[in-house]
């Protein structure tokens, strides 16, 4: 029996993901760095930066870090402006917060996190949420997810974790709780055999946890 839900935030709960590769693509062209989709699925899995693109074309870290700084900002001007909702996420946790203790963990730094979120009620029912720096070491290890389940205070067997991303499933799968893939776009080329489940849209995980 299952009491504790772990969330992704990005691609699960809201869709940003592309808003961030579109972000990351238009500072490294800037620079005269062609980012194809490819290559930051393979940075993205490791748990890497795009900006090592910069680095490894000779770029110091003083210029790299202004760069990165762009794209924040260029990433937060897409947070407001572009259409992020996921449809059926708000009806899918008003179900599940009358069974399950929930949270989130994310990769997101914490300010982009409360852009995301500002007014849109999809933390309501959330008992914590875990954003970048707020854990050891990011996904893919499984710092992120076993702090998660701490401050659950819950058992790995009680607990299920949702991803869309290959980064995310290999945090989950060494932190030892089971995962539910919802398939996302962005991330179907990703490796995903190793996921407990996998499900079309954030809907069908109600009939999963019937």
């Amino acid at each position: 029996m299952k009491k504790y839900i772990l969330f992704d935030n990005d691609g699960v709960l809201v869709e940003t993901e592309a808003w961030y590769f579109r972000a990351n693509v238009e500072i490294l062209k800037t620079m005269g760095i062609t980012l194809e989709e490819a290559r930051y699925r393979e940075i993205m899995i490791n748990g890497q930066s795009a900006f090592l693109l910069a680095e490894e074309a000779g770029y110091d870290s003083e210029t790299v870090e202004a760069a990165r700084s762009r794209r924040n900002e260029l990433y937060q001007h897409y947070l407001q402006t572009e259409e992020i909702a996921i449809p059926g996420v708000h009806e899918v946790l008003e179900t599940l917060k009358e069974r399950y203790r929930m949270g989130i963990v994310t990769s997101a730094r914490r300010e982009d996190f409360e852009l995301i979120h500002a007014g849109r009620g999809i933390t309501d029912p959330m008992e914590f949420v875990l954003c970048s720096g707020e854990y050891a070491r990011a996904k893919p290890h499984p710092d992120p997810y076993l702090k998660g389940l701490e401050l659950f205070g819950g058992e790995k067997h009680e607990a299920v974790i949702v991803e869309d991303s290959q980064r995310g499933l290999r945090s989950a799968v060494s932190a030892g709780i089971e995962c539910v893939i919802v398939d996302n776009v962005f991330t179907a080329q990703h490796d995903f055999s190793d996921a407990t489940h996998r499900i079309d849209s954030i809907e069908g995980l109600l009939a999963l946890l019937e």
